[in-house]
């Protein structure tokens, strides 16, 4: 039987902030991991202190937590305790004065134009599979959708004589996204040659469907991926295209708060990263065409 103080935390995760499911699921893992500990320990989280949370986090160090995870548990237990302190269960916060560790920026991994196209190529378009692919990974690409929104797009959600798609993302936040005459055209394509013969007479509304006419899953669509990627000898991940998508859009000479828009985040803060990869383009640039760095090069 589920934990009371849980099933009331869960409720406050999705209703009061928001939360999509997938980060309820991992805010319950860490808190309940926690419980754990506590159970084993004997502590009370009505009066557990600075020093016991500052112990466990050692710990989850300890077992091979890095800086960007220990900082993620932290957020998370941060969320939990203000959650106790909203049910009137505790006083204060113990983790208010603990701080995240200090973390690096991390530049997205993201592929040139040439290597996206290279990937898409790769992709067979005699199969009904092959042109959902084909479709799928366009898409991701000239939407910077992420995958799960790419796995919960509907058919009614798809405005092909508009030109738009309407995508929800994380918080079940909703945003329009424009699309481009290539994937309107991919989309059109598939929807009439491909989608029926999938669909087997099964009434599913999601877009993108698997050989048995289900939902097409998040777990397919990466082992896919993986394929055509080994194929075009490229290395990175589905999201690459989403990065990629971001970086060539402000190549390209997009503001930021528009590609922030696109993307669905919610701070510009979270879109700025990709800035940091424009301007390592601008360095590889600047090391390769200015006239005294040509000119280091030719004496060397």
């Amino acid at each position: 039987m589920q934990n009371p103080l849980f099933a009331a935390y869960e409720t406050y995760l999705r209703f009061q902030l928001g939360l999509s499911h997938r980060t309820v699921e991992e805010y319950l893992r860490e808190t309940h991991q926690l419980d754990t500990v506590r159970g084993e320990q004997g502590w009370d989280f009505s009066t557990l202190g600075h020093a016991e949370v500052i112990e466990y986090l050692g710990q989850r160090r300890a077992g091979g937590a890095g800086p960007r995870t220990s900082a993620r548990i932290l957020s998370i237990l941060r969320n939990w305790f203000d959650f106790l302190q909203f049910q009137h269960l505790r006083s204060n916060n113990p983790l208010d004065l603990v701080e995240s560790p200090k973390l690096l920026p991390v530049t997205p991994e993201v592929f040139s134009l040439v290597e996206v196209e290279k990937l898409l190529d790769a992709i067979p378009q005699q199969t009904p599979e092959g042109l959902r692919d084909r479709t799928l990974f366009e898409l991701i690409y000239s939407a910077g959708l992420r995958v799960s929104e790419a796995t919960g797009l509907t058919l009614d959600r798809l405005y092909l004589v508009e030109g738009v798609v309407r995508v929800t993302g994380k918080g079940d936040k909703d945003r329009f996204v424009p699309l481009g005459s290539q994937v309107l055209q991919w989309l059109a394509r598939y929807l009439e040659e491909a989608r029926p013969r999938l669909a087997k007479q099964k009434r599913s509304m999601a877009v993108f469907l698997n050989f048995r006419g289900d939902d097409l899953s998040r777990k397919g669509i990466w082992k896919n991926f993986k394929l055509y990627a080994v194929k075009a000898g490229l290395e990175g991940k589905v999201h690459t295209l989403r990065h990629s998508f971001a970086t060539h859009l402000l190549a390209g000479g997009a503001d930021l708060r528009s590609v922030q828009e696109l993307l669905g985040h919610v701070s510009i803060n979270t879109t700025q990263i990709y800035t940091h990869v424009d301007q390592g383009e601008l360095g590889r640039q600047h090391h390769k065409f200015h006239p005294r760095e040509r000119l280091t090069q030719v004496s060397n």
